[in-house]
């Protein structure tokens, strides 16, 4: 295969394309597909070429005719709310999160026509490890041995790479496993140990501990990404401080306003059917989320020179936190915006994925003698 012609993939649960953007040129989109008509919308604003490979609906009414030539890697970002810690936790049995056989269903299609893509990476929440008690992995790690493929899982959090708080679990399968460079590396949490321990013996061999190097330290916090403070609305006095009577001593002894300039991140939870706020003063966000995951939309307060002040997170911080690109188009309204941020994967895991393991895998470029289990 020529180096320098662009590898192909399909994307299944696109939403606003944020995997392809994490993906980058050396890449080119042979299929794309959503059934969510903002997320839709999103996509085709933002990629002037998605009338030839994008396609609004439902994954169970895509066809394998549909999908053109052989695919170098199909991503899967299923939706997660029945994996979700914050879920119902019915596992892939739940209503959304059967959506993963409607993509699956054309993967075996496609291996019956000599065609499956080399390498497909599974993205989705850090509870996919443990649901049903490790049963739900299992069954994936089934379900891609079947049809022929090794795999490995990584477990990455965003803030590596951008100050969002966003732990993730990426399931990487290859039928090309000659190429793999494998080894253990940070992101082989504890999580990801258990869950491989947790396999049965028959399914152990097939594993694959992908050996992903550490990214640089990032450079940025979220005070560097906000927008300046008279450009955005701030809350009244009186809703600051019903936000701060929601805290716990210790959240309100993280803001000082005698010292510097504070910034926080104010997060809400409901425990015991009591509404709390909680705040993180470390630089980071919290995990951002949608309005139907169970959390409401994030706060930013600031302490400092004797007085607080509170407010939402902005659409376009919610992008940076994404680490998308000024130029990306978001929805009308911060509900939508969030809608499709808060379901999207971060585009510099992506990137260094694609970068560091996506593509020397598909060249060859770090072949090597696979790890004993």
């Amino acid at each position: 295969m020529s180096r320098n012609a662009p590898l192909g993939f399909y994307e299944f649960f696109a939403g606003g394309g944020m995997a392809r953007l994490g993906l980058g040129e050396a890449w080119s989109c042979l299929y794309a597909n959503d059934f969510d008509p903002v997320k839709a919308a999103t996509y085709r604003a933002n990629f002037p070429d998605a009338d030839r490979h994008f396609r609004e609906g439902d994954v169970w009414q895509v066809k394998p005719s549909d999908l053109p030539g052989r695919a170098d890697l199909a991503w899967a970002s299923s939706p997660c709310q029945d994996f979700s810690l914050a879920g119902n936790r019915k596992g892939l049995e739940g209503g959304r999160s059967s959506a993963f056989f409607g993509f699956w269903r054309l993967v075996e299609a496609l291996n019956a026509e000599g065609r499956a893509p080399r390498t497909i990476v599974i993205e989705n929440v850090v509870g996919l490890l443990t649901s049903h008690g490790g049963a739900d992995f299992t069954a994936l790690c089934r379900a891609l041995t079947d049809q022929g493929y090794r795999f490995g899982a990584l477990e990455i959090d965003a803030a590596r790479f951008t100050p969002q708080s966003r732990p993730r679990v990426f399931v990487i399968a290859t039928r090309d496993a000659a190429g793999a460079r494998v080894g253990r590396c940070a992101f082989h949490t504890k999580a990801i140990e258990q869950a491989h321990a947790r396999l049965p013996a028959d399914l152990r061999p097939q594993w694959l501990w992908w050996d992903l190097p550490e990214p640089p330290a990032r450079n940025t916090d979220l005070a560097a990404l906000l927008d300046a403070d008279s450009e955005v609305a701030w809350r009244s006095e009186a809703q600051t401080g019903r936000l701060l009577d929601q805290m716990t001593p210790l959240n309100r002894a993280r803001l000082q306003t005698d010292a510097g300039r504070t910034v926080g991140a104010v997060y809400r939870r409901t425990r015991g059917g009591v509404p709390q706020a909680e705040v993180r003063t470390d630089g980071l966000a919290g995990c951002l989320r949608t309005a139907r995951g169970g959390s409401s939309r994030q706060s930013i307060i600031v302490a400092g020179s004797g007085e607080t002040r509170s407010r939402l997170v902005t659409p376009r911080e919610g992008a940076r936190l994404m680490g998308l690109p000024e130029t990306y188009r978001l929805p009308a309204g911060g509900t939508a915006a969030f809608h499709v941020i808060g379901d999207g994967v971060a585009v510099p895991v992506v990137r260094w994925l694609a970068t560091q393991l996506l593509e020397p895998l598909m060249t060859g470029e770090h072949a090597g003698v696979l790890a004993a289990e």
